[in-house]
């Protein structure tokens, strides 16, 4: 197989919940791309150095190796022309320049000190450690102290989400009638979400609950097979 990828697991390999990697595996379903899946741990950046990266994901075809999702998603869309475009053309690629961003920030960043906490427990030690001393060090808090913080948390990162909500109440995907990476850009926190944690963050009446549903069910259900919980 011509394209392995390196994807962030803990103590179970076939558990992978690196927001980023499920932005990278959404677009390799969409070109219809088989690949394999290389395990990779936070404590393991020995294995993927030789690659030029430190954190994955990192996409290995042939004789190259694309680290980062952005970069990963140009490349697929650049060297593989003939497969269904995951940009829609060159003004969806510099307009999901902006969304990618967006979902760094408003997406991951606002996810992470609602779900934080509950990551550990899918690590082994080793990687437990780092995460709580690194992950500590960014929130300038305890894990726990987040984590006592989320219900009412939550609410703020709902009401962020109102452009996201506006445009799905007036079509299906971001992408318009069928989704296309920008949905994929988004997805991917959801999905690192559920993947981990049990912590719900959308109300079920909520329009981004329904197409986060949709998009569960995507590629033969490639993200809902995935395990996690039922939130």
């Amino acid at each position: 197989m011509t394209l392995q990828l390196f994807e962030l697991v803990g103590t179970d390999a076939g558990r992978p919940f690196s927001p980023y990697c499920w932005r990278t595996r959404m677009a390799l379903a969409h070109k219809g791309l088989d690949h394999g899946s290389i395990p990779w741990r936070f404590t393991e950046k020995a294995v993927i150095a030789p690659h030029g990266s430190d954190k994955v994901p990192v996409l290995l075809h042939v004789d190259k190796a694309v680290a980062d999702s952005w970069k990963i998603a140009t490349y697929l869309e650049d060297a593989f022309p003939d497969c269904p475009s995951l940009f829609g053309g060159e003004g969806g690629r510099a307009a999901m320049k902006m969304i990618n961003s967006w979902g760094d920030i408003a997406i991951v960043g606002g996810i992470f000190p609602l779900i934080v906490a509950d990551i550990p427990s899918h690590l082994g030690p080793p990687d437990a450690d780092y995460f709580r001393t690194s992950r500590e060090a960014r929130l300038g808090r305890k894990l726990e102290e987040a984590a006592a913080e989320r219900d009412k948390a939550v609410v703020a990162f709902r009401r962020a989400l109102e452009p996201l909500r506006m445009t799905l109440r007036a079509q299906p995907f971001l992408g318009g009638a069928a989704p296309n990476y920008a949905d994929y850009i988004v997805f991917g926190g959801f999905q690192w979400a559920r993947v981990v944690s049990s912590f719900r963050l959308l109300a079920e009446d909520d329009p981004i609950y329904a197409w986060r549903e949709k998009l569960l069910d995507a590629f033969d259900g490639l993200a809902r097979k995935s395990p996690g919980f039922a939130v």
